[in-house]
């Protein structure tokens, strides 16, 4: 709702993995405020994915990274819980100068309630047909960069996996 409603400051927790690799998955913190964006990140193991995912919290107050002990705070506290799956299929791209990252994301699915992510027979939902392509750099964006992703027939905006996937709960 923070998103939607159009609030200046905002931050939420995700848990990662790319491509079905389970062998590294990390806990991630991403931070907004205007249009500013930071981003923390502690590698969790699979065990403790699946434990966060269950509700299982105890663990994390004696964790060595700061963001599971305070994403462990606010499980406490705040209430905060996982609430959907964000599945889509990324193709980065990289571009050392200006150290440009461009990414299309496609087949957007949901998890709907589910939060059981690791499991490989969670089933899954399309919320979009939509291609997303994201460029990101660092310091400036070249030109053949630039030109490359112009697109005249495609619109320039905001698009959030994760308020689409939030559609159904």
């Amino acid at each position: 709702m923070e998103k939607i409603n159009g609030m200046s400051r905002r931050e939420k927790f995700r848990i990662r993995y790319y491509n079905g690799d389970t062998s590294v998955i990390h806990l991630e913190k991403k931070s907004k405020f205007d249009h500013l964006v930071n981003k923390q990140s502690a590698p969790l193991t699979a065990e403790q994915a699946q434990r966060i995912a269950d509700g299982d919290t105890e663990w994390m107050l004696a964790s060595e990274h700061a963001l599971i002990r305070e994403l462990y705070s606010k499980m406490t506290t705040e209430g905060i819980a996982p609430k959907t799956i964000v599945d889509y299929t990324r193709e980065p791209f990289i571009f050392p100068a200006g150290n440009v990252r461009v990414t299309l994301d496609y087949d957007i699915r949901s998890g709907m309630r589910c939060t059981d992510f690791l499991r490989a027979d969670c089933i899954t939902v399309p919320v979009s047909d939509s291609i997303i392509l994201e460029v990101k750099w660092d310091g400036f964006l070249p030109d053949i960069i630039r030109d490359a992703v112009s697109l005249s027939d495609r619109r320039e905006g905001a698009f959030s996996k994760y308020a689409a996937c939030r559609i159904y709960g």
